[in-house]
């Protein structure tokens, strides 16, 4: 091969590369300067731990990742902007899908309530004695209420089979529309849901 060859043939790849690269990322578009997400106001201790299976054993609880609406299936801040109108917050972006953070919200609350083995990771073994699970239904900023809002309806499957539903919400009013504000807002939101649902399962126990 010649070097006229060699180098419409490096031309070629390249501008084929070039082209398949911006089909991946945007190369126009900045990183957001920082990302959202849940972290949990009451964190089990450093040491601390639990088994299943034995004389001794509380036995297990597995939180299952809930199921969400398409608006929440995203790694943005749904913006509640009527009854039939939902946008996304400006610069608000989670870190991931906030299905996945809320199940571990779930799961770290309960850690701090039971002594049993509490899993909410993808490994989580089909013979938990109780399952956790439900849709996540909001976890959202609407703009006629300035307000917050996180909804969930969980399920709750017992050791003897017996399935119970209850949905919890929980919301805060007077927050301004900037990820500033929103963020703080809905982690605090999350956590006092995650909260009423250990006390839900512990209740349950």
């Amino acid at each position: 091969m010649n070097t006229a060859s060699q180098r419409r043939l490096l031309a070629g790849i390249s501008a084929a590369f070039a082209l398949t690269l911006s089909g991946c990322i945007s190369l126009g578009q900045e990183p957001p300067e920082s990302l959202l997400t849940l972290s949990s106001t009451a964190s089990a201790p450093a040491g601390s731990g639990a088994q299943a299976g034995g004389e001794d054993s509380e036995g297990a609880i597995a939180v299952l990742t809930p199921e969400v609406p398409a608006k929440l299936d995203v790694l943005r801040v749904p913006v509640n902007v009527s009854e039939t109108e939902v946008a996304y917050l400006q610069e608000a972006f989670w870190i991931e899908k906030p299905a996945r953070l809320f199940r571990r919200l779930i799961g770290e609350t309960l850690r701090t309530r039971v002594a049993a083995l509490v899993l909410d990771n993808d490994d989580t073994p089909a013979r938990a004695d109780t399952f956790v699970r439900g849709t996540l239904l909001d976890m959202t900023y609407d703009a006629p209420t300035s307000s917050v809002v996180v909804r969930f309806e969980a399920i709750r499957t017992n050791a003897d089979g017996k399935v119970v539903s209850r949905r919890f919400e929980a919301r805060e009013q007077g927050v301004q529309p900037e990820a500033g504000s929103v963020g703080p807002a809905l982690n605090r939101v999350a956590n006092t849901v995650a909260g009423e649902v250990a006390d839900w399962v512990v209740d349950a126990g």
